[in-house]
């Protein structure tokens, strides 16, 4: 699998490539400093994903990720940074990343997000997907088309719950449905949608609107 790094310190992007070459399966085929440059190299070389910082001089992480989705549909973006503030969480998840790690990530666990997130997995740190399923928890917001023309509006209402932590049993007794049937709901969400669990279900809940 062919893969970029970018990051606006040298010393980090030689790290994470002495790291990543550890892995047979794994070819990093260029580095960059920003976001800009990040694009260049993604068009020129089509990798299977992008190891992306946020915070960088130029082309900040979050805009680099956005115009990589709307330009390179199949390039995946995980993000690899020391910020875990809300602002640049939520921002970027929205903007489409697939997936979010801090820098005290340990190494063994960053080639697995690699490889998984390449694989169609989703990986966030804890502290990060916990926020996540906090704020999904909070006001309901209106979902976007994205979601409503693929799922009906009582499929909302359970996707909601799930962003938010609840299990199926849990969900089935807030909306006084048998289990069985929510189990059936989430299969048709998870199906519809295109994701292939239930984080990746409220990273898309957030990318969407679905979560305020």
């Amino acid at each position: 699998m062919k893969i970029i790094i970018c990051d606006d310190q040298a010393i980090i992007r030689d790290g994470l490539e002495l790291l990543l070459r550890l892995d047979r399966e794994i070819e990093v085929v260029g580095k960059a400093g920003d976001g800009a440059a990040a694009l260049e190299l993604v068009e020129r070389h089509r990798p299977d994903l992008v190891l992306m910082d946020l915070k960088m001089p130029g082309m900040n992480g979050v805009e680099a990720t956005r115009r990589l989705r709307d330009r390179f549909h199949g390039t995946k973006v995980l993000i690899l940074t020391t910020f875990d503030d809300d602002e640049w969480l939520f921002d970027v998840l929205r903007a489409g990343a697939d997936g979010y790690l801090l820098k005290d990530t340990p190494r063994a666990d960053v080639i697995k997000a690699v490889k998984g997130t390449v694989a169609g997995k989703t990986f966030m740190d804890p502290t990060v997907a916990g926020r996540v399923l906090q704020q999904a928890m909070g006001s309901p917001a209106a979902p976007s088309s994205f979601i409503t023309e693929r799922i009906s509006d009582r499929e909302v209402e359970v996707l909601r719950l799930l962003a938010a932590g609840l299990s199926n049993r849990d969900i089935a007794q807030q909306l006084h449905l048998s289990e069985g049937t929510v189990r059936n709901y989430v299969s048709a969400i998870i199906a519809q949608l295109g994701v292939s669990d239930r984080t990746q279900a409220a990273i898309l809940a957030v990318r969407h609107g679905l979560v305020a």
